[in-house]
């Protein structure tokens, strides 16, 4: 079976955030969240029992889903993706405010669902929430991510708990002769990979930047972590 055929789905990229009994606030970053009804309204989102998040739902029975627009930054994505609600709090310096009994984060979103969970499908490694629409909300015409856009064009990576999660192999380049070919850098935290024909854009780096020669206060651009945190990407 050819999994790469899986990354022809196409689905958005959503902050999805819940409380625990304390009220306390938790959110992660998820692309599975799809429409189920329309009468009543009705969604369902896909979210890896190992996470904080997974546990505040549980709790509390109700969570938002913060719809990412084109332009969020990496480090947004990265903050709720690549890092862990039982290390630091997720929402510190985060602009957002209480819907529902639930936070909704305000920056680089299109809008909003809080949902009301009614049912819930234990499939594996992921929990299926089913939830009623109890309130949502446009917050801006921005035009919204695609998982393929955050890939593609942001250079983004998906977590090993993510759902649709698959594991990536370097593609071995042909190089012409004596061509001299500048090396890729991996992100040992989030997977990101610095690869010096594209640059990174999200730190105006210009293609054609060696790791070498990146800025002593450049971090990856979607966890946040320094240059050594990264290692050499070797060709198989």
């Amino acid at each position: 079976m050819d999994s790469k055929v899986l990354h022809k789905l196409s689905y958005g990229v959503y902050i999805v955030s819940s409380v625990n009994k304390e009220r306390k606030p938790n959110g992660q970053i998820a692309n599975t969240v799809f429409q189920i009804t329309s009468n009543p309204a009705t969604i369902a989102i896909s979210i890896n029992k190992s996470n904080l998040t997974h546990e505040f739902i549980k709790e509390s029975g109700v969570f938002s889903v913060s719809i990412l627009a084109k332009n969020a930054d990496l480090s947004l994505i990265g903050r709720f993706g690549f890092k862990s609600g039982r290390e630091i709090d997720k929402f510190e310096d985060i602009d957002y405010e209480i819907k529902g009994g639930v936070p909704v984060v305000k920056q680089s979103i299109a809008g909003y669902l809080i949902g009301k969970v009614k049912d819930s499908v234990d499939v594996g490694s992921h929990t299926l929430f089913i939830a009623d629409v109890i309130d949502a909300e446009i917050l801006s015409d921005a035009e919204v991510m695609t998982y393929a856009y955050y890939h593609e064009i942001k250079g983004g990576k998906s977590p090993k708990t993510a759902p649709t999660y698959i594991e990536e192999k370097e593609n071995k380049n042909n190089l012409k002769k004596g061509e001299v070919k500048m090396k890729k850098y991996r992100c040992t935290v989030c997977g990101y990979i610095y690869d010096p024909e594209k640059g990174d854009s999200e730190n105006d780096i210009e293609p054609g930047t060696a790791f070498e020669d990146l800025p002593d206060d450049w971090t990856c651009p979607i966890c946040g972590v320094e240059k050594d945190q990264f290692e050499e990407v070797v060709d198989d």
